[in-house]
């Protein structure tokens, strides 16, 4: 070892060494001091704690054993520079730098170096700070206010959705009412063929569909019960798909299903989770839009009190990156829509006792989402016994 190189801070000391001593060893904050050829003379023992090593591991020893590899190989030059040409860095200018434990782990550190003259030569004292805790709060602090403006956005949405529900409810009467009077009028005068008032009673059934899910849609935001009613699974699930296919004209059909025989009735409300699974579904067929197989697939299972629509697609499957936020409002990738389709869908889910969720076990390509629903007691009307 260099003559240098000093253990600690000497065997004897005087009082001031003493007491220099007992406020370099009890301090919080990391002390480290270096020559001038980057050798360690005092390590104490809060940088011990901080970067794994004993003081005796490293006295003598480069300073670079702490520091990142990339940063390490440079140190030397850096200090050779200070030394050549007095333009100074890093002295007397506190930053944040990383430190390397002895296991190998980085983290942040922020360092303050200052400078010694001595008769050895110049010393470099160095102070570090582990800036993990800090970093730990301020993490959770953005976190923090992140959710407090997701949820002031939804609050807003909430408020936003009642209004429109309620504006809505009035030209959607009306329109039912005119559709209601035109079919009423033909029906007396023979005035439209067969297929024609086919049309209208469909429209007339449609837009009391539209009312009802805007009903629903108010019910949800104010945060009241489903109305459940006993669906009979396997009819439902073919209302559904005529539903998402509604409009296609001759195209040929991408959707198929499964339902497994002899499944018990579900207690739901039909309207909330008939927009779910239709959601699920226009979803899944969007996905295979740009797909060279094109192939949506609906199957129905029981599973320990609880029904299960899974619904497979052969599209790109959903980007690993997605994953965490795909179920929060605002945060769709679509180029149109807000993103709510999935966040809302999943809130009706649970508010029904189940669940929506992405199945990433999921050993074919594409994505499988799965709308999970509690089979429970049968609904009972105040008329039955």
């Amino acid at each position: 070892m260099d003559d240098t190189v000093r253990p600690h801070l000497g065997a004897t000391f005087s009082t001031s060494e003493a007491r220099l001593a007992s406020v370099f060893d009890t301090a919080v904050d990391g002390i480290v001091v270096i020559n001038e050829r980057c050798q360690v003379l005092a390590f104490n023992k809060a940088c011990e704690k901080l970067f794994g090593y004993k003081a005796s591991e490293l006295l003598g020893d480069n300073v670079n054993k702490i520091m990142p590899m990339d940063y390490a190989t440079a140190h030397d030059g850096y200090v050779q520079r200070y030394l050549d040409t007095g333009q100074k860095r890093i002295i007397g200018i506190g930053r944040e730098v990383s430190g390397r434990h002895k296991d190998g782990t980085e983290f942040p550190v922020e360092l303050s170096v200052g400078e010694a003259p001595t008769p050895d030569g110049r010393q470099f004292i160095g102070i570090l700070r582990d800036l993990r805790p800090r970093h730990s709060v301020e993490q959770r602090l953005a976190q923090a206010q992140a959710q407090l403006v997701h949820m002031t956005r939804i609050s807003a949405m909430d408020e936003m959705g009642a209004a429109i529900a309620h504006e809505l409810n009035q030209p959607l009467t009306a329109i039912l009412l005119y559709l209601q009077a035109v079919s009423r009028k033909a029906r007396a005068d023979d005035a439209l063929d067969a297929q024609l008032l086919s049309v209208i009673e469909k429209a007339v059934a449609e837009a009391e569909r539209a009312g009802e899910i805007i009903q629903r849609m108010r019910e949800l935001v104010e945060r009241k019960e489903p109305e459940r009613t006993n669906i009979d699974v396997e009819e439902f699930t073919r209302a559904c798909i005529d539903l998402v296919e509604m409009g296609q004209g001759g195209k040929r059909s991408i959707i198929s299903y499964e339902v497994e025989p002899a499944l018990p009735f579900l207690p739901a409300d039909p309207v909330q989770i008939r927009q779910v699974l239709v959601n699920l579904l226009r979803n899944a067929r969007e996905a295979v839009c740009d797909s060279e197989i094109q192939e949506v697939h609906l199957s129905v299972v029981g599973t320990e009190g609880f029904i299960e629509f899974r619904v497979r697609d052969t599209g790109p499957g959903v980007p690993a990156e997605m994953v965490p936020e795909l179920f929060r409002a605002f945060s769709g990738k679509k180029q149109k829509g807000l993103g709510l389709g999935l966040a809302i869908s999943r809130s009706i889910a649970q508010n029904h006792g189940g669940d929506l969720f992405l199945d990433t076990n999921a050993i074919k390509p594409g994505a499988t989402f799965v709308l999970k629903l509690p089979t429970g007691k049968p609904v009972y009307s105040d008329t039955e016994n």
